[in-house]
């Protein structure tokens, strides 16, 4: 009879236990509980804690999993990587409001330019437009 599988199945149940209550002893603090985690802690490589060995093991582990997956806060990665994909977001809402101001500030310029040169146009037209001798009668 193998001893081997009963010791192993105890390591890696205690583990799992460990895990769940957030004091792991190989592992950081917060390690999320999975099967590769379990089999980790245990001081296994992940291949070695399969479904075909130990099923109720790992229906435990799924269950625990589902049952508190909602309710576990985010790791430190997965926080950090939604803050670098905010500031990403960010990032490119400004580069995109910068191109949008410097298109903006080119049409003032372009609007600028063409209210002086009609400013100028119209002063030369009413320079070349004689003096009329046609009084407004309604202004006496």
């Amino acid at each position: 009879m193998n001893r081997t599988a009963p010791r192993a199945e105890d390591e890696f149940r205690e583990a799992f236990i460990r895990l769940t209550r957030n004091r792991p002893e190989r592992m950081p603090k917060g390690t999320p509980v999975s099967q590769n985690n379990v089999a980790r802690e245990a001081g296994c490589d992940p291949s070695a804690l399969r479904k075909s060995r130990y099923p109720s093991l790992i229906a435990e582990i799924q269950q625990w999993r589902d049952d508190k997956a909602p309710d576990a806060s985010p790791s430190n990665r997965q926080t950090t990587l939604a803050q670098r994909a905010r500031n990403r977001s960010l990032r490119e809402k400004l580069e995109l409001m910068k191109l949008q101001r410097d298109h903006a500030l080119s049409l003032l310029v372009e609007a600028d330019a063409k209210i002086h040169e009609l400013t100028i146009e119209n002063s030369r037209l009413r320079a070349l437009n004689p003096v009329s001798k046609v009084v407004n009668i309604r202004n006496k």
